[in-house]
């Protein structure tokens, strides 16, 4: 199936000078995404999850879906706030300033193993955050998942040497 053809380009947003990858018309389509949650089981499988960690928002999507089909957990990364446990936080910057992520203390058993998933890899900020709220957990990362990479940004080369699946490459 050819997903390129159900992710919408939306230019100047959310600024001038990017090209935005819209995910809503591939969740829309009921193939597609399907598709998209099928394939990535059958990639990440061999790996051996016990748990899907998606990050807030997007990731949450793909990720449950995931964590459904393969039978495993899902654990979620929120924004700070958003947790009614002790979690632990990471701050990590952006283009422009910082963020926080959040976890859960108790999300995971040490060593359990743990797969990232979210819609898009760009600049790999997110995901190289949630792989230290991971580390500082005890939890074993076994890999990350992502429908869509932008291979120019090299998000990548931020993430642990784990396997990396992406099913679109722009």
């Amino acid at each position: 199936m050819d997903l390129k053809a159900l992710i919408r380009d939306i230019p100047d947003f959310p600024k001038p000078g990017i090209l935005f990858r819209d995910i809503t018309t591939l969740l829309s389509d009921p193939a597609g995404l399907k598709y998209s949650i099928d394939t990535l089981a059958a990639k990440v499988v061999d790996l051996q999850p016990q748990y899907i960690v998606g990050m807030e928002s997007r990731g949450f999507i793909f990720g449950a879906a995931l964590a459904y089909k393969l039978g495993i957990g899902f654990i979620p990364v929120r924004k700070p706030g958003k947790l009614p446990a002790d979690v632990h936080c990471v701050e990590y910057a952006l283009e422009y300033g910082t963020d926080k992520l959040e976890i859960h203390k108790d999300a995971v058993a040490p060593d359990g193993r743990i797969l990232i998933v979210d819609d898009l890899i760009a600049t790999g900020g997110t995901a190289a955050a949630t792989a230290k709220l991971l580390q500082e957990i005890g939890a074993n990362l076994v890999g990350c998942a992502f429908v869509i990479e932008l291979d120019a940004l090299n998000g990548r080369s931020l993430l642990p040497d784990v396997p990396i699946i992406s099913l679109v490459h722009y």
